[in-house]
């Protein structure tokens, strides 16, 4: 009879995924900025970023506003790698005429009581923290502001509502200071479903769901910043206070709201309001089951149609009795008892139908809970883009405590709906106030690590003035190297190339091309065509060199390399012909001519003996000549930052300056002969290799090294050579990057102070990784992937520090660069001697091509540093390889001009 009366009570699981799938799009409503507004399920932001990593410690104070007594806890939490703490608590009931009567009584009273506290705990000569956990919905615009939207669970204070509730404590404490002598700093706000969730975060690092369940309801879970758009910034997570109360109050819910439901809420104090709640938390369950046998009786299905006062009177049976009434083990006694304390004279077979009435109501209580906290669950497991998932959810409230059969429900509901989600339930045992500690002691945490990682990245933060510094130390050892008297001394060395034009469009025939710069060796066929077809035709092949002929006898290396360009040649069917050959050798070289080049000294991990001050082109020769195989006409040796200022300006005559930001660090420029006094002749323009990586090998960029780029240089293979290229170049950003997670790590801010044996690896972080994790499209999920890749197992947390130290690295290196770029542009200028410059700079190597900002923030800097220059940058295809091709092209028609 009871099951036909309440059917509508009784819902099926389909019923119950439709409702998941409903609680989704408010979800989704409520995190989007354009359709907040709208949304019943306001989704609000709580600033509290980061969940207990064990490392909290020290004492604090808390003051929990919000259900039938307020409440007042000192914490201690201890760093002793058990995660303890210690509780000392003290409840204090507000009278009627404070939560009903103005906000300076309400406030006044929370002082009053705190000071009490205090003085019980003979705390007053302490300056304590304090966490305020204030269980109403509010909206956060930081971590200690909080502006009122609604009061809810029959508080009802006049002058608060729209005000920022931590200002008006912080007044109040304020205003008595003095008379109570305490001294109490409040620096976080804190929503009892928070703390709930930060209680117990404390004890399990994986809850990430916090749950009220007693006089009102509500959840809250760590959310992606990415998805928030209510505030600034994508990186992390954010726990997201739902306040689900007031799911439905759009009429979402009608189909499933009964005439009770509807009864309930037009006698409550916020009708049309937290319908939800209604339908769900122990505030109106009572009523609920009231309203529901109040009718039955009058239908003559119960008390042989008898209505007592007790009935008819509003709040008469509590959550208690019906608590007290489902305790099925105790038969139908419990039941009995009650209802005749209600003046209802029950018979047993009215016990039987109100123990059934009270079951039916809990359990839709339960159901609709589990179905709402099944949709955070599933947006939880596809946020980490799993396929089943582990987590943890924290819960504090009255019917889930004492109800003797609802926790058992909801548990069992919830893993029939999130089959594919492990749920540990973890009851809250300190409430919300150890939570509003907990979240006092993770910010102050977090702002004493936010202070160390700032010191350790701020010598990376380089001002406008210091990059001008930079700019104009550049250009005196620029002049320093084309200076005869003191280029020996020079750090910048200004290598003549012998390259004294740039292409002009005639150049035609077919040309080989060496590539060697790298751990790769590349032979190339270019076929160069002019006139109306003018086009450029390139067929290659890459070799590798292993490391023992890279750290070899040079013979050895030569030889491979007469090995690499047979085997080519055989390939392509070309191996009588004696075509003319560029080699790009992306070496420092001493050149006397375009095809002599005397190694200065090896770079990039190169190590062959007998090579430096040897003519590279004299033991290409000589290994051509051992092989006794075929015969070439090598006419030009050449670097590979020439090679991609001429294959730029094959296409762009404005283009002077060719850039290589990748595993090296270089630039070439065309200099006016009258400036070089190393070369003889003052007519035309030489192409400069200014070999730039050696800037600041005599100290005089010392004051913007770190201790991280001295170990950087102390663990190369060049200890005290190419100091700028180590800072700019990435093959050493990585190493940098690795060398201030080590030093992070040892603070106890990073992977929880362990450092792995794959951190302790030189060379691990690769920049390819720096690419991948700045990358804005990369969600920390996939940094995280990355660090576990490398065999880092990080935190959500380490995962935005370790984009911040990647951030400043890359961020450095790429106005360094910018810096030195600026003072060739500047010279260019002033060569001229014009007030303008309009200039072409062609660039190559995978730092700039792959990296996410390093292409920008040159950019920005060359602007901002060079102002009078205007600078268009082209990206190089393949300069190495085409430039020499090219290079050499321009050489023969200059040669065959000389002749002529």
């Amino acid at each position: 009879q009871v099951d036909r009366y309440l059917y509508h009570m009784r819902l099926s699981d389909d019923v119950l995924l439709d409702v998941m799938t409903r609680f989704q799009t408010e979800m989704v409503k409520g995190l989007g900025r354009d359709t907040n507004p709208t949304a019943t399920v306001k989704m609000l932001p709580t600033f509290v970023r980061s969940l207990p990593d064990g490392s909290e410690k020290g004492e604090f104070l808390a003051a929990d506003l919000g259900g039938s007594q307020f409440r007042a806890h000192q914490v201690k939490v201890f760093d002793d790698g058990k995660q303890s703490s210690r509780l000392e608590s003290k409840f204090y009931p507000p009278p009627k005429e404070v939560i009903q009567g103005n906000g300076t009584e309400l406030f006044d009273y929370v002082a009053h009581c705190l000071s009490d506290f205090m003085e019980t705990n003979n705390l007053k000569h302490k300056k304590l923290p304090l966490g305020f956990t204030f269980s109403f919905p509010c909206k956060q615009t930081k971590l200690d502001e909080g502006v009122l939207l609604a009061w809810t669970k029959h508080f009802k204070v006049r002058g608060v509502q729209d005000t920022d509730v931590v200002s008006s404590l912080r007044k109040a404490l304020q205003k008595h200071k003095a008379s109570f002598d305490i001294d109490v700093d409040v620096l976080a706000l804190v929503n009892d479903t928070v703390g709930t969730m930060m209680t117990c975060g404390y004890d399990d690092p994986r809850c990430e769901v916090g749950l009220i369940i007693g006089t009102g309801t509500n959840a809250c879970y760590m959310e992606e910043m990415r998805h928030i758009d209510l505030v600034e910034g994508d990186e992390g997570r954010m726990c997201i206070n739902t306040e689900w109360g007031a799911f439905g109050d759009d009429g979402a819910l009608d189909d499933l709201r009964t005439e009770f439901d509807q009864e309930l809420d037009l006698g409550s104090l916020n009708p049309g309001k937290q319908l939800f709640e209604k339908m769900i938390s122990s505030l109106y369950l009572g009523e609920l089951v009231r309203l529901i046998l109040l009718k039955m009786t009058k239908e003559g299905l119960l008390f042989n149609g008898k209505v007592s006062t007790a009935l008819l009177t509003k709040g008469k049976i509590e959550m208690k009795h019906v608590s007290a009434m489902e305790k099925y083990k105790e038969g139908l006694s419990n039941t009995k008892e009650i209802l005749t304390e209600l003046n209802l004279l029950p018979s047993e077979e009215d016990c039987i139908a109100v123990q059934h009435v009270c079951t039916i109501v809990s359990f839709r209580s339960a159901n609709l809970c589990a179905a709402a906290l099944a949709a955070i669950l599933t947006r939880l497991r596809e946020n980490k883009k799993l396929l089943r998932m582990r987590t943890t959810v924290g819960i504090d409230g009255g019917l889930y405590k004492t109800h003797p059969q609802y926790a058992k429900r909801l548990h069992k509901v919830v893993r029939r709906l999130v089959p594919n989600c492990d749920v540990r339930f973890l009851l809250s045992v300190s409430g919300s106030g150890k939570g509003a500690a907990v979240v006092t002691a993770v910010a102050y945490r977090l702002t004493a690590q936010r202070k160390k990682i700032d010191a350790a990245l701020a010598p990376f933060l380089l001002s406008l003035d210091t990059l001008r510094e930079v700019k104009n130390k550049m250009r005196t050892e620029l002049e320093y190297g084309l200076k005869r008297e003191t280029q020996a001394s020079a750090t910048v060395k200004m290598l003549p190339t012998y390259v004294c034009g740039t292409p002009d469009g005639t150049e035609k025939g077919k040309f080989l091309a060496l590539d060697l710069g790298g751990t790769n060796f590349r032979v190339l066929l270019v076929k160069i065509r002019s006139g109306r077809r003018r086009s450029v035709q390139m067929y290659n092949k890459i070799f590798a060199i292993p490391l023992e002929i890279m750290q070899g006898t040079g013979e050895e290396l030569f030889d491979h390399i007469v090995q690499c360009i047979a085997d080519f040649l055989e390939y392509m069917g070309i191996k009588g012909a004696r075509l003319p050959l560029g080699f790009t050798f992306s070496f420092p070289c001493r050149q006397a001519s375009i095809d002599k080049g005397t190694l200065v000294g090896w770079t990039k991990g190169f190590k062959a003996t007998d090579c430096e001050g040897e003519d590279v082109v004299d033991m290409l020769r000589e290994a051509i000549r051992r092989r006794n195989e075929f015969d070439l006409d090598i006419v030009a040796v050449v670097n590979d930052t020439v090679g991609t200022m001429m294959t730029c300006g094959y296409e762009d005559p404005n283009c002077e300056i060719g850039l290589i930001a990748g595993t090296g660090s270089n630039v070439c420029y065309m200099e006016d002969m009258k400036n070089i006094e190393i070369v003889e002749g003052n007519e035309g323009k030489m192409c400069i290799n200014t070999e730039w990586g050696g800037f600041g090998d005599n100290g005089c960029i010392d004051n913007i090294r770190t201790k991280y780029d001295k170990e950087v240089d102390e663990g190369s293979l060049n200890p005290g050579k190419q100091r700028y290229e180590k800072m700019t170049s990435g093959m050493y950003l990585g190493e940098i990057v690795r060398q201030i997670l080590i030093d992070l790590t040892k603070q106890g801010l990073l992977f929880r102070g362990q450092i792995s044996e794959s951190l302790r690896k030189r060379g691990i972080f690769e920049t390819k990784f720096l690419s991948q994790i700045e990358s804005d499209r990369l969600a920390l999920l996939q940094v995280r992937r990355i660090l576990q890749q490398l065999g880092l197992d990080s935190t959500c947390d380490d995962s935005i520090i370790v984009k911040e130290v990647c951030g400043a690295v890359s961020k450095r290196a790429a106005q360094l660069c910018g810096a030195g770029l600026a003072a060739i542009v500047e010279k260019k200028r002033e060569n001229r001697g014009v007030e303008h410059l309009q200039i072409t700079v062609g660039v190559d190597g995978t730092l700039y091509k792959l990296h996410p900002h390093f292409s920008r923030v040159l950019r920005e800097t060359v602007k901002e540093l060079a102002p009078q220059c205007d600078v268009t940058f082209m990206l190089s295809e393949d300069g190495s390889g085409k430039g020499a091709a090219l290079i050499t092209a321009v050489a023969k028609r200059l040669h065959n001009i000389g002749q002529k």
